[in-house]
């Protein structure tokens, strides 16, 4: 199944936790210590503490998830985010919000002691029999909601978990990529109509001799991405795509950045999943015909073109 790691993006100030919820089955699959100890608050009451300790997320820990978007898939997050979305978490004041089971706001929970893990033998969470990894986020919550507290002591709430917008990195590379792409498609459009003005022909070093697998990726590319309902790619690429599968001639100029564009998002390209925005937006630029093609066709001009 495909693994997806989630992080923050330093750019969008709407990401981050921004709820704890309690709940029967925690997705990090880790109870935490219901701790009902006693103490002596001036030197005459006597009252119970109310204490949640538990981790709120786990580092490199695969979590099953499953959606329309991708089917089946696990996500995981490092050790780099789970410190990031520590910090967030209080600095934008999240710490009084929680939930019940995903469901419903509670009021009387309070997020009281937060730490990541530095030392997993020594850290404070193995007084409470936890075995946690480096890098795990650990919390205590401050109970002062009686229904709550009844359900941790009847055993129906037994761990945390946590609520909040993450980017997929996947996703965000690809975004990325396409913003490069689209950005020198913009450079090739200028350079063209200076030409174009300058009364240049537009039809020099253009080719059309790119194999018919190419032209077969970028039909194919076509039909998925409208399956999709042409989600995939940025218009650019779905115009390269009309361009390949009519068999249409391309500038070297436009070879160029076909062979930019393929050679970057290869890491990105996934055979297997005709779904993925990746392996279709890597079909409508002809796939992996066309990065071969693209690559001999620029060694053949600049070969050309010095001697």
């Amino acid at each position: 199944m495909k693994i997806i790691e989630l992080i923050l993006d330093d750019k969008d100030t709407e990401m981050g936790v921004y709820a704890v919820s309690v709940v029967d089955e925690p997705a990090i699959e880790e109870n935490f210590v219901a701790l009902n100890k006693h103490s002596i608050e001036l030197a005459t009451i006597d009252k119970e503490k109310k204490l949640l300790m538990g981790p709120a997320l786990i580092p490199n820990k695969q979590i099953y998830r499953k959606n329309s978007k991708h089917g089946e898939f696990y996500i995981y997050f490092s050790e780099d985010t789970v410190r990031k979305a520590s910090e967030m978490f209080f600095t934008n004041g999240h710490q009084n919000s929680a939930t019940y089971e995903h469901d419903k706001q509670i009021d009387g929970m309070t997020v009281v002691e937060s730490w990541i893990i530095d030392d997993s033998k020594s850290d404070k969470s193995r007084l409470y029999n936890f075995d946690l990894p480096v890098g795990t986020w650990m919390i205590s919550m401050k109970v002062n909601n009686d229904q709550i507290w009844n359900d941790v002591k009847e055993g129906k709430v037994k761990g945390f978990s946590i609520e909040g917008y993450f980017a997929d990195k996947y996703e965000m590379a690809m975004q990325a990529s396409m913003k490069k792409v689209m950005d020198e498609e913009k450079e090739y459009l200028i350079e063209q109509i200076k030409k174009i003005m300058s009364g240049q022909n537009l039809a020099e070093d253009s080719y059309n001799d790119y194999p018919s697998v190419v032209k077969r990726n970028a039909q194919r590319g076509i039909l998925l991405n409208e399956r999709n309902g042409n989600k995939c790619a940025t218009q650019v690429g779905k115009i390269r795509a009309q361009q390949l599968a009519n068999g249409e001639k391309v500038s070297m100029e436009t070879i160029k950045r076909m062979y930019s564009y393929l050679s970057r998002a290869e890491v990105y390209y996934n055979q297997g999943d005709s779904n993925d925005c990746g392996f279709i937006s890597y079909l409508l630029w002809g796939g992996k015909a066309a990065l071969t093609w693209s690559e001999y066709k620029i060694k053949e001009y600049e070969k050309k073109t010095t001697n």
